[in-house]
């Protein structure tokens, strides 16, 4: 497994020292996903060894927007409460593009009382990890991450479009898995792996997927908190490569109309600390009853938790038949339609692969929910549906078509709120209403287009 060993203080004081830090990037995820933060000197950062920000930092939408009034206010302080930050040394990394020897260093919220701030995305993610532990099981999980490479565009009305590789050209059809297609972005990869390189981060298989300019990387398994903490890193380190390439590199859920959209896919998996096992293999290689009870969580809580893996408007577009996206909540053992498959494996590797997850969630807030999904299916003893062994296109929809029906379904699932908190649930929703009522005031081209002079 890829996560790094946990490292003291005194260790992190040692590696700042070996490459000879002057500044660090303090960083928080916020609820989208965004680092948040301080840069400080180094020296500042070893006398303080964290830092304070207002707790609504971490808790506004993607336009920067807060809720003014509301059940936001009932978790969050009107008053603007600080939160205390500590570093994680474990997640120390070198940024590698800075020109002064700069580290970055992902921080945990605290509360003036010790306590981890409950709507911190980093914080739920430890929270579902912690029900695991608690059972003796550690979620083991491997994110495959779809992105586009798109030609720099500075203008938001203008449609995006595929860059132009060494050939000087740009592609115009789909090339699926070609590698003569990733050559011809060689000079940006090459700088993309050695960041993840010198970053330590633990990336597997690059393939260009379907989607013209569509890119897919492979992440080494690992446990949830270690990997939620690459995708984050990840995701900064190749929008960075891209720009020094003269082009940009989206996560979007569907960045061009007319091409498939991109996926955060999560393999996972529970091994039974005392003994090793796959706890969703018996010991005679057959599939198991936690296999089946996690895959029925999946099932019965996933409309429930759209909101948290297709978290913004964009992403439903994403979410269409036959667009090489899951539409339901069938599952299948080697079959790429449905919602939840089970990819072909040894039982020691047995595993399910959620697919429903778009590579605009948050790695945090997506991996806490998809494991509190499976955890809750366990619990519960929650028995599938039948194999589904055709192709899930052809059946009906049975996942939430917009945001806010989204939104609706999340504030009403009671379970999920239990395992993820209560608190994070509400102010993940309010920020959410927020966002959609931002969109809400824009007019789109396609209105203008049919019904400007035919209503």
């Amino acid at each position: 497994m890829a996560n790094r060993e946990p490292m003291t203080f005194a260790e992190l004081e040692g590696w700042l020292n070996q490459n000879r830090v002057t500044e660090i990037e303090c960083l928080v995820p916020d609820l989208t996903g965004v680092a948040r933060g301080k840069i400080l000197p180094r020296q500042k950062f070893t006398e303080d060894r964290g830092m304070r920000l207002p707790e609504a930092v971490v808790a506004m939408g993607v336009t920067g927007e807060f809720p003014e009034e509301g059940p936001y206010y009932d978790v969050i302080s009107p008053t603007d409460h600080d939160m205390h930050l500590r570093p994680d040394p474990t997640t120390v990394r070198i940024v590698p593009w800075a020109t002064d020897p700069t580290a970055q260093v992902v921080h945990d919220c605290y509360d003036r009382n010790g306590q981890l701030v409950p709507f911190a995305p980093r914080s739920v993610l430890r929270r579902v990890c912690d029900l695991f532990a608690a059972e003796g099981w550690e979620p083991v999980v491997a994110p495959e991450l779809e992105f586009y490479l798109v030609a720099r565009n500075t203008d938001p009305d203008m449609p995006l479009k595929p860059p132009i590789g060494r050939s000087g050209r740009a592609e115009t059809s789909r090339q699926a898995y070609s590698i003569d297609a990733v050559n011809e972005f060689d000079p940006l990869f090459e700088d993309v792996y050695d960041y993840c390189d010198k970053m330590e981060l633990n990336v597997d298989t690059l393939i260009h997927e379907i989607g013209a300019g569509q890119m897919e990387i492979n992440f080494f398994h690992a446990h949830p908190l270690g990997l939620a903490d690459e995708v984050f890193f990840f995701k900064r380190t190749v929008r960075e490569a891209a720009m020094r390439h003269d082009m940009y590199a989206t996560f979007m859920a569907k960045p061009i109309a007319g091409e498939p959209g991109s996926a955060m896919h999560i393999h996972q998996s529970i091994v039974h600390k005392a003994t090793g096992r796959n706890l969703f293999s018996n010991e005679d290689g057959t599939p198991s009853q936690e296999f089946f009870w996690y895959i029925g969580g999946l099932q019965k809580y996933i409309p429930a938790a759209m909101a948290l893996f297709a978290p913004y408007v964009n992403s439903y577009r994403r979410l269409a038949r036959f667009t090489a996206a899951p539409i339901n909540i069938q599952w299948g053992v080697d079959n790429r339609t449905v919602g939840i498959r089970s990819p072909v494996a040894p039982p020691q590797a047995r595993r399910i692969e959620n697919r429903v997850i778009g590579a605009d969630a948050n790695p945090y807030v997506a991996l806490a929910a998809t494991l509190a999904c499976g955890y809750l299916g366990i619990k519960n003893r929650i028995q599938p549906s039948p194999e589904c062994k055709g192709d899930a296109y052809l059946g009906d929809y049975q996942l939430p078509r917009s945001l806010g029906e989204a939104l609706e379904l999340l504030r009403r699932e009671k379970d999920l709120a239990q395992v993820l908190g209560e608190a994070f649930v509400t102010v993940y929703t309010e920020v959410k209403e927020i966002e959609y009522a931002e969109f809400m005031k824009v007019i789109s081209p396609w209105e203008r287009e049919h019904l400007l002079l035919h209503v």
